[in-house]
C-alpha cells in the first residue's frame, strides 16, 4: 500500500495543506488518489469540498458502526475520493480505549476491503494530538511526512515526531520511513534559515529539498475551497508542491504513475480486426 500519513503534534504548521496540495499534485499525475481525513476539525473535507450532514457518513462510522470504508468514499468530481471526518472524531480516545485492536483497525480495513490493493496513494490528514487517531494512522501508513513551519515552536515539535517514530520502531519492527518538510519558509528572513539548519543538522537527508515558501496563494486558496493548483496553478505556491511532489516521487516516497498502454501498431491492430470481423461462408 502507498500510504502517507502528514503528521505534526503541533499545530499551524501547514499539515493540512500539505496533506491538500499533495493529494492534488497526484491527481494531476492521474493517481485516482484517495484522501483520509483523521483530523476531528475536518479541515480537509471542508477544503476538499466533502459533503458531511451526519458523523454516520464519515470516518468515525467506521470506528464506531463498524462500517465499511467503501461506504464512506466519496468521490469529488473532477477532483479525487476521501473519506471525510466529524467533529465526532474527538470522542474515540475516550469511547475505544488505547489497545492494539482500535490502533490497528483502519490498517486493517484497507488491507480487508482491498482498498491497499488498488495501488492508489493513499493520503492521511493526522489529528496533531498523539492519540489513537493519529497512531491509527502512523500505523496504516508506509511512510510519514512531516511538516514544520519555519519557527522554534515547530522545530521542538519535529524533533518530539522523531522520537515517537523511534518508540514505534520495536513495534512495527522496523524503521517508519519518514520526510520533514520546511512549511512557511521566509527567505528574507535569518531565522528560516537558521531553522532550516537546525533540521538538517538534525535529520539530515530526512529533510526535503524543497521548501514550501510562505505565499499569499496558498493562504487564499482554502477560502476558495480549492488546492493551490486550482486556485492559483501559476503561483509560487503551486509550483513549490509540485516540486515537492516530484523531489518525494523521485525518492520513492509517492509512487510512479502508470504509463497508458502503448497503442497496438498497424500490423498487429488489422490482424486482430480481421480475427474479428470473419467474412460471411456462401450457403449452399
Amino acid at each position: 500500500m502507498a500510504g502517507i500519513a502528514v503528521f505534526n503534534q503541533k499545530g499551524g504548521v501547514a499539515k493540512t495543506t500539505t496533506a491538500l496540495n499533495l493529494t492534488a499534485a497526484l491527481a494531476r499525475a492521474g493517481q485516482r488518489p484517495l484522501a483520509i481525513d483523521l483530523d476531528p476539525q475536518g479541515h480537509l473535507s471542508a477544503l476538499s469540498a466533502a459533503s458531511v450532514v451526519d458523523s454516520a457518513f464519515s470516518i468515525y462510522a467506521f470506528y464506531k458502526d463498524h462500517k465499511r470504508l467503501a461506504e464512506l468514499i466519496q468521490q469529488i468530481p473532477e477532483r479525487w475520493a476521501i473519506i471525510p471526518a466529524h467533529l465526532e472524531l474527538a470522542k474515540v480516545d475516550t469511547q475505544f480505549g488505547k489497545g492494539p485492536n482500535i490502533l490497528n483497525r483502519l490498517r486493517l480495513g484497507l488491507l480487508r476491503e482491498q482498498i491497499a490493493a488498488e495501488q492508489r496513494p493513499i493520503v492521511i490528514d493526522c489529528s496533531p494530538v498523539l492519540g489513537v487517531l493519529s497512531l491509527s494512522a502512523i500505523f496504516a501508513a508506509d511512510r510519514i511526512v512531516v511538516p514544520v513551519s519555519a519557527d522554534y515552536l515547530a522545530v521542538k515539535s519535529a524533533l518530539q515526531v522523531d522520537k515517537t517514530l523511534n518508540a514505534l520502531t520495536p513495534v512495527l519492527k522496523q524503521r517508519i520511513p519518514r520526510r520533514y518538510v520546511l512549511t512557511r519558509f521566509d527567505g528574507r528572513r535569518r531565522m528560516s534559515w537558521h531553522i532550516d539548519k537546525t533540521l538538517r543538522d538534525n535529520f539530515g537527508d530526512d529533510v526535503c529539498e524543497t521548501r514550501i515558501t510562505e505565499n499569499v496563494s496558498l493562504a487564499e486558496s482554502p477560502f476558495a475551497q480549492m488546492d493551490v493548483f486550482q486556485h492559483a496553478p501559476a503561483s509560487r505556491g503551486a509550483k513549490d508542491y509540485q516540486a515537492l511532489y516530484e523531489e518525494l516521487q523521485s525518492m520513492g516516497f509517492l509512487p510512479v504513475p502508470a504509463k497508458p498502454a502503448a497503442p497496438p501498431s498497424n500490423d498487429i491492430a488489422m490482424a486482430l480486426l480481421a480475427k474479428m470481423i470473419k467474412p460471411k461462408t456462401a450457403t449452399a
